[in-house]
């Protein structure tokens, strides 16, 4: 609260928090009490909307099914299922993950000059609805996956966070996709077993 009030910042979206701590900001004019006010109606009307939206599509069984395989996916929730199913369509569409990197926005193009290639700004042809979304997650998504924190971490020791960011959205594609095509449940890589003979 930039008035300067005391408050429990992780109570804050608790609906009985937020009531009690406007009866007690006495001090503030009305004015600026009606704001967080505003901001709390706008929030749960939102989500509402969001929790409508999410409960009748569940109920298209075949998106459904889709869904909750995609969900299988590391860091991959409702709403990312939800988006990379509406926003890709049919993934057979995609001849190669290449082409599904391009089409979510997550190549840049490459270039050449004087014999020596290099590689521009990422495309702005895209879906940039869908490359919104998984850039978010790949943010989120090294922290539940041991292959995608890998992949960020490799790619920070070589100096980029973005391109860190870049590396786990595009790896998120490859697992959608091959997920999405084969119509199976993710099964995370699994290296094989030593020579010593012990079970992995």
């Amino acid at each position: 609260m930039e008035v300067g009030a005391e408050h429990a910042k992780s109570k804050l979206h608790g609906r009985k928090y937020f009531a009690q701590l406007l009866t007690e900001l006495e001090e503030t004019p009305d004015s600026v009490r009606g704001l967080p006010r505003m901001s709390r109606a706008n929030l749960e009307l939102f989500q509402s909307m969001q929790r409508q939206l999410l409960e009748r599509l569940a109920q298209d069984e075949p998106l459904a099914k889709r869904v909750e395989l995609l969900m299988t996916v590391p860091a991959v929730g409702v709403v990312t299922a939800l988006t990379w199913a509406l926003e890709v369509g049919e993934p057979q569409r995609f001849t190669s993950v290449a082409n599904a990197f391009s089409y979510c926005g997550l190549t840049s193009a490459q270039k050449s000059s004087a014999g020596r290639e290099y590689r521009g700004p990422i495309s702005k042809q895209r879906n940039k609805h869908l490359q919104r979304v998984l850039i978010e997650v790949a943010k989120l998504a090294p922290r539940p996956s041991p292959e995608l924190a890998a992949t960020h971490d490799r790619e920070v020791e070589r100096g980029n966070k973005n391109r860190a960011t870049l590396a786990v959205a595009r790896k998120l594609v490859a697992y959608l996709l091959a997920v999405d095509k084969s119509g199976k449940p993710f099964e995370p890589h699994r290296k094989p077993a030593q020579a010593s003979g012990t079970a992995v």
